[in-house]
Parts: C-alpha cells; structure tokens; sequence
C-alpha cells in the first residue's frame, strides 16, 4: 500500500480524541501519510485502520488491571506483531502509560523511532517511572509547561505542545437546554460517570442515588447523562434504573461537551473531562471510586494535594474532590445543595475556573504536536523548540 506508515496508538476515550487531531493536522501537512493502530471513532474519522478499538482498552486500576491482564496481554501482542510486519516510518502513542510503554519498548528493539503523546503523572507519583520512560520512547510531547523539567533533567527530548483542549472548548455548542425543553429557571445537572467500564460502573450507582437524593429535597431539577463511546443506555439502566427520575441519556459524539456547557452543576468522574468543565467554567463536583486494592496502592504513592486535573491546573481546590468512602450519595447530595442554594457560590466558582483557560495557554495544540511528529518521522529525531 503507497504512503508513508505511521502506527497511531491511543488507549481510551481521550486519547482517541487528541491523536485524531494531531492525526488531521499531520495529513494536511503531509497528504501520503497514512495511519494504522488503535483507537476509537475520531481515529477512525481522521483516516486511521484501527485493528484495536478503545472499548476493548477501558480498564483503570491495579486491581482492573489484574483481572484483565491475559486480555490486555493478547491486544498488547497483537498491536507489537502489527509493528513487526508493518515496520512503520514512527509509531506515535497518546497515553495509555503501561501499555503504550510496552509497545514503545518493542518498536524501539525494532528501531521504529517512538513519540510519548501525553506525559504520565510522574510529577504526582511513580517518579521512578522516568528510567523505563527513557528506555521506551525518543521524545516526549506534553501538555502542560511544568511538565518539560523533569524530561530535560533527565535527558530526554522534549515539547511543549499545550493543550488542544483549549482550541476545542472554543467551538461552537448547540443549545441543549432548548432541545431538552428545560424549563427558564430550571436547574440542569449533568452526571459523567466515566468513560471506562470500572468508572461507569462504581459511580452510576452513586450517581443514580445523589440524583433520587436531590429530587426528594429539591424537586424542581433535570437531570441529563452523556453516554460515553461504546456504551448504550441499556447498560447504564442495567445498573441502576432511572425509573422516576426526570434524566435524559444522550448518545453520539460530541454530547459530553454540550452537557457540561449546558449544566448549572456537574457531578463528574475525575478525569480529563475535568479539565473540558473548567475550559468552559461549568461548576462541579469531582468524584472518583477506585477498586479497594487500586486505592490502597493510589494513597500511598500519590504526591499531590488534589487529584482533578481542574484543581491540579488551577493549583487550589477549585472545586470539591470526593473520593473513595467520602463519595457517597448523602454527601454528594449535600454537597450539590449547598452550591445549587448558594448563586454567589456558584458564580464564584464561575470565576475561579477561570484562572484554568489562563494557565493552559493559547491553542494550536494540534499543529504543535504534529511538527514535532514530523520531525522525528524526517529526521530522526526532536530538536530545539524553534518557540
């Protein structure tokens, strides 16, 4: 087949997002590349043969981990004899750490040059991670601008790209309080439970029971869930019905963001979606249960006060965290009462989300990630930041 090969690997939802957009800025650039690997629908949107879908991916979690391992195993040798028969001009791998590192190590035995899309959270724990990081890729690219030093210290290029986050808040968004016919002076909540299947289904539970909780002490509330790729409503109510509750679940791409843009409040699993709420200063209320083993683990490693990537960016708690035994319906009910009776508090949060958009940067996160992709696809390796 004609064109130049690049492997494009993301492991989940967001991954599959950030490497479509590198992936359409790489093809205006140059027309004959072609792309294969893994991924989901926005891959496979951009041009890309996806021979492992992002829903086969979706575990999180040491104890996930386990019990998905021989699964894991058997995608991670599918996707390293790909490499061994297709020889690519470069692989590129967008997140994912664990696997995405096992697959770099291999194309770097085969001598297909390696590009880390998305810097694992070694600032937050596991910083030991830095030496098989070295081993396993040739250069990173990262989206935030403290992520570089630890990379340089260390030895191993490095770009800045930023976050194409910032350039996609900026579309355009439908108006889905008018396609839901939510009443003027209604309040909207949106529930993200996740977008894995471990998250989906330890908090829809949680989140079906916050929501019985508020429409027993409020009343006057609508409630609205953007399924995430791959999942059906069925297997949400197959979970926890929504029976008596007025909740809409939406499908197809794109909901996610019309929900968060459209909420007066988010309950919302912490995660990059997070990031997407402060980009448009939603309010919100980060949750996050993790299988006892995984949590156990998580506690004793992590370095850093806050686990959202809202409140990581913003460098305070911008917006409450729960998590583990705290994440729980009382609570969470509670919690979202306080705000939704307090406007002031809200608009201050409004405000404080802020200071987010601020500290990512300016756009154009796509075009940066791709010449660094073309540098090293042309010559070998990533030089200087010509910013």
């Amino acid at each position: 087949m004609p064109g130049t090969h690049v492997v494009v690997c993301a492991g989940e939802s967001s991954g599959d997002n950030l490497a479509a957009g590198m992936m359409r800025s790489l093809s205006l650039r140059r027309p004959d590349l072609r792309f294969t690997g893994m991924g989901g629908e926005r891959m496979r949107a951009a041009g890309a043969e996806t021979l492992v879908d992002v829903s086969e991916l979706a575990v999180m979690g040491l104890w996930e981990v386990i019990t998905q391992y021989s699964r894991l195993r058997g995608l991670l040798h599918r996707m390293q004899r790909h490499l061994e028969e297709a020889r690519p001009a470069l692989l590129v791998l967008v997140d994912y750490v664990e696997f995405n590192l096992r697959l770099g190590a291999h194309a770097r035995r085969l001598g297909i040059p390696v590009l880390f899309y998305v810097s694992p959270q070694i600032w937050a724990w596991r910083q030991k991670r830095i030496h098989r990081i070295k081993r396993s890729v040739d250069a990173m690219a990262v989206l935030f601008p403290f992520e570089t030093r630890i990379y340089e210290e260390h030895g191993i290029p490095v770009r800045y790209v930023g976050n194409p986050l910032v350039d996609q808040m900026d579309a355009p968004i439908g108006d889905l309080r008018r396609e839901l016919n939510v009443p003027e002076g209604r309040r909207l909540l949106g529930l993200l439970p996740g977008s894995r299947q471990g998250e989906i289904r330890r908090h829809w539970p949680l989140m079906v029971a916050t929501a019985r909780c508020l429409q027993h002490r409020h009343g006057d509330l609508q409630f609205v869930v953007p399924l995430a790729p791959g999942f059906r409503p069925e297997t949400l109510e197959a979970l926890a019905p929504t029976d008596g509750l007025p909740v809409t679940l939406l499908t197809g791409s794109g909901r996610a963001r019309e929900v968060m843009a459209a909420s007066d409040l988010l309950l919302i699993s912490s995660g990059t979606a997070t990031l997407e709420a402060a980009l448009l200063q939603t309010p919100m209320i980060v949750v996050y249960r993790m299988a006892p083993l995984s949590y156990a683990l998580f506690s004793r490693l992590v370095r850093v006060p806050h686990i959202a990537l809202a409140n990581i960016v913003g460098g305070a708690r911008l917006v409450p965290e729960r998590l583990q035994g705290a994440a729980d319906p009382e609570a969470l009910c509670a919690e979202a009462l306080g705000l939704l009776e307090d406007p002031a508090r809200l608009a201050a949060m409004r405000d404080a989300l802020g200071q987010v958009r601020d500290r990512l940067g300016p756009g154009g996160a796509d075009d940066r990630v791709a010449d660094a992709a073309l540098e090293l696809l042309e010559t070998g390796r990533l030089g200087e930041d010509p910013a």
